[in-house]
């Protein structure tokens, strides 16, 4: 029905075939705007909107339509929009916690097979950010990869290279630089035809810039960064999919100013696989590594094996995570209650009028 050249596959292709609907075609959210999505069906590139039906459903789940999905869609008689019918299942997903207090994941991306996460080598180099974004991808089910832009603004590429991939164990790193097209062969071999990519970093990286060489042409606009702190100002203002001339699929978002975790503790364990490794020797199944004897993270800590701050990072992470379980715990048992009293509300309203019939 599709040529793998979208990343259609067997996966998507055996829940597609157990739709009834009549007439419907699978199709890729390439963009989405507003309540509109940009569709393409590897013929055709198509706007389309939810049918009312899938609309309530998808509200009912707490789920939404994202960049990346596949859905199943019906063509207009006439002229006018497509009609998303069905969202078909994810095989992998980049989320993130909703800013603010509400516990509630946002989809940045879906379906993804490969997530470039990108950092500057300029003054923003973060490494506590780097250990934050890899967290999340290890959770999105793709394969991560970190790329070093701007190595053109630094002095000691090598260096922080080598910093990078200490904290990003069993993950490839490259340094490049988009703005003079330097050290890009070391994507090259991820780039396959229809294999989707997603570009993730901060505001400021030169994501924008590293799309238009991808592309080869000035697709999106780009902007300098501030001198007094390495941050630039957001030059992508939605998430859309671009088709690479190599054949593969490069999803562009916006710059996180901050990335709130939706992740689990094996997460953070890929991400410090050193301090798994100690934890699996501490005298404690459920040790905090925060002063319970017989602790051999604390133990490698004070012999200088661990790293202060991998130590203090590891902790931070895991603080956040056990934090949002609790939450997520705490937001199913509202929602469980919420359901309990309309269904007694229910019960109560078919007796009543059970009792108003019986007396007449």
């Amino acid at each position: 029905m599709l040529t793998t050249d979208l990343g259609w596959g067997p996966f998507f292709a055996q829940h597609f075939d157990k739709l009834e609907t009549p007439a419907i075609k699978p199709a890729r959210v390439f963009r989405q705007d507003k309540h509109r999505f940009l569709l393409h069906n590897a013929t055709d590139v198509v706007t389309a909107t939810l049918t009312g039906a899938l609309g309530r459903e998808l509200a009912r789940s707490g789920t939404t339509i994202a960049i990346g999905d596949w859905v199943a869609a019906t063509s207009p008689e006439l002229e006018g929009d497509w009609r998303i019918q069905h969202l078909l299942p994810r095989k992998s997903a980049f989320v993130r916690k909703v800013a603010g207090s509400t516990t509630v994941e946002q989809i940045v991306a879906a379906n993804i097979d490969v997530v470039f996460l990108v950092s500057g080598l300029d003054g923003d180099f973060n490494l506590r950010r780097i250990e934050r974004f890899l967290t999340q991808a290890w959770n999105s089910g793709a394969t991560p990869v970190i790329i070093l832009n701007k190595a053109d603004a630094c002095d000691d590429v090598e260096g922080r290279l080598l910093a990078a991939a200490a904290v990003a164990p069993g993950v490839e790193v490259h340094a490049v630089s988009a703005k003079q097209g330097m050290g890009l062969e070391g994507m090259e071999h991820y780039l396959t035809a229809g294999t989707t990519v997603a570009l993730l970093g901060s505001s400021g990286v030169g994501k924008s810039t590293l799309v238009n060489i991808l592309l080869g042409e000035d697709h999106m606009r780009t902007e300098a960064v501030r001198e007094d702190d390495s941050r630039g100002r957001h030059t992508t203002t939605h998430r859309e999919i671009f088709i690479l001339p190599g054949g593969a699929l490069l999803v562009d978002t916006p710059g996180m100013r901050e990335l709130q975790l939706w992740s689990s503790s094996d997460d953070v364990n890929q991400t410090f696989p050193e301090v798994a490794d100690l934890a699996a020797s501490c005298r404690f199944n459920d040790c905090t590594h925060t002063m319970e004897p017989g602790c051999a993270v604390l133990e490698a800590l004070e012999a200088g094996i661990l790293a202060e701050d991998r130590y203090q990072s590891h902790q931070k992470l895991v603080r956040e995570v056990a934090y949002l379980e609790r939450r997520q715990d705490e937001s199913a048992v509202f929602k469980q209650r919420k359901r309990d009293k309309k269904f007694a509300k229910m019960v109560r309203e078919v007796i009543q009028h059970k009792k108003h019939r019986g007396g007449r």
